[in-house]
């Protein structure tokens, strides 16, 4: 028996019986473009001073922005058919750069040559033919920001740092800076937390202390189960779509301004790097709400008014939950200081700039052994006064909470040092 047009077989609960329901609506997907001038015939790419596509040979402009949409930007809701329905791919002729060392793979301009990943500063890339089928990103941030301000940004940012070598901006070379848009997932969600726990609250009390016959206070602790709720909304949680990219170094460069949101429009890729997200929609939206659940916690916590607190539980219901997929630009390099690889990223928008740096170790021993010396001087010099009649407590004391307070000022300095190095 022929099938129908327009319909297809579904299961059926009657042997023998078959039944037919219409098949689903296959949405066209538009033919891939790419980008020529019209005068000279020359690949052009997307200019942020002219805020279009620019030809570097004969000087043609043509500004082409994107609707913009800001905060505003229609978010999807979590079911199949906005998944199946959306399109697909980058809607512009590419080719992809695969990474053999990292297995990062990047889109790149049809035109485009180039023998080093953006991730990791490997040479060992192969170029091919683009294949990404992916979902196609509805939204994006056009680069406010050239190549050549990202570059100073990011000597100006090297030159920053007392426990850094002094002469960094001037001997560390930068290699090509690399405009990229990197996939980001947003989350909005309203939640619903209630808690429960126990909470102390201190009471003084006084007793007879027979040994020295005089009355006498201490502290008591009363504690009662207590419980409440609480409700609060989440926009925009930001949460990175790759897994190639070193987080600790991004997440400084957040957070982007979403007013910025335009709609997509491959004018925008014209010349530009792009890279496709790795990191699933349900992983994201794991992660996100494992930090919405943190946040809800923290309100929770809020409501007990004393800092006594044990058998804490919380439930916390998510609803209204939304998402969008996202491309956020970002300037990415690496940098050579004696022999020694480093990487560092510019935010594409705000010029906030994030990255790992070397240490000049020397210089912070020598600044956190100067910080105990205050201290074990004055200690030192309570000891003698010690003999005359007691004098000498007050220093000592004094000395010793000199030597704590230099511990923890010291023990701040090095973790902010090490931070700042990559990890071994």
């Amino acid at each position: 028996m022929k099938i129908p047009e327009n319909y297809q077989t579904v299961p059926s609960n009657i042997e023998g019986i078959i039944v037919y329901a219409p098949a689903p609506e296959v949405p066209e997907q538009a033919e891939p473009q790419t980008y020529l001038c019209p005068n000279c015939g020359a690949s052009v790419a997307y200019d942020v001073t002219a805020r279009g596509v620019a030809c570097e040979y004969c000087g043609y402009t043509r500004s082409e922005l994107g609707l913009p949409v800001g905060q505003d930007a229609p978010e999807q809701e979590f079911k199949l058919d906005t998944w199946n329905e959306a399109e697909k791919g980058w809607g512009i002729i590419r080719k992809e750069l695969f990474c053999s060392q990292c297995g990062a793979v990047i889109s790149i301009p049809d035109v485009a040559i180039t023998s080093t990943c953006p991730f990791c500063a490997s040479n060992q890339v192969n170029i091919r033919t683009s294949t990404q089928a992916d979902l196609r990103p509805k939204f994006l941030m056009p680069f406010q920001i050239n190549p050549e301000n990202a570059k100073n940004l990011s000597k100006s940012w090297l030159g920053k740092g007392w426990y850094h070598p002094k002469e960094l901006s001037t001997r560390a070379f930068i290699d090509r800076i690399v405009g990229i848009y990197l996939p980001f997932w947003t989350f909005d969600s309203n939640i619903h937390a209630s808690w429960k726990a126990e909470v102390g609250y201190e009471r003084q009390k006084k007793y007879f202390d027979s040994g020295s016959r005089e009355w006498k206070t201490r502290v008591e602790i009363d504690w009662r189960w207590e419980s409440n709720r609480t409700e609060l909304s989440v926009d925009d949680l930001t949460i990175i779509g790759s897994s190639h990219t070193n987080k600790k170094i991004l997440e400084k460069l957040l957070p982007f301004d979403m007013k910025n949101l335009v709609n997509y429009d491959t004018v925008y890729l014209a010349g530009w790097q792009a890279h496709s997200f790795d990191i699933v929609l349900p992983d994201a939206w794991n992660d996100a709400k494992n930090s919405m659940r943190a946040s809800a916690k923290e309100a929770c916590n809020a409501q007990i008014k004393s800092p006594r607190v044990r058998n804490f539980s919380m439930v916390a219901d998510f609803s209204e939950e939304k998402w969008r997929y996202v491309l956020l630009p970002v300037f990415m390099s690496s940098y050579r200081y004696e022999e020694k690889i480093y990487q560092l990223m510019v935010n594409g928008i705000s010029g906030t700039v994030s990255g790992h740096k070397p240490v000049d170790w020397p210089k912070v021993w020598m600044v956190i052994a100067l910080l105990f010396i205050p201290g074990l001087l004055i200690g030192l010099a309570g000891i003698p006064l010690t003999l005359l009649g007691g004098i000498g407590v007050f220093p000592i004391l004094l000395g010793f909470s000199l030597m704590i307070i230099a511990a923890v000022i010291g023990f701040g300095i090095y973790q902010q040092a090490a931070e700042s190095e990559p990890e071994s």
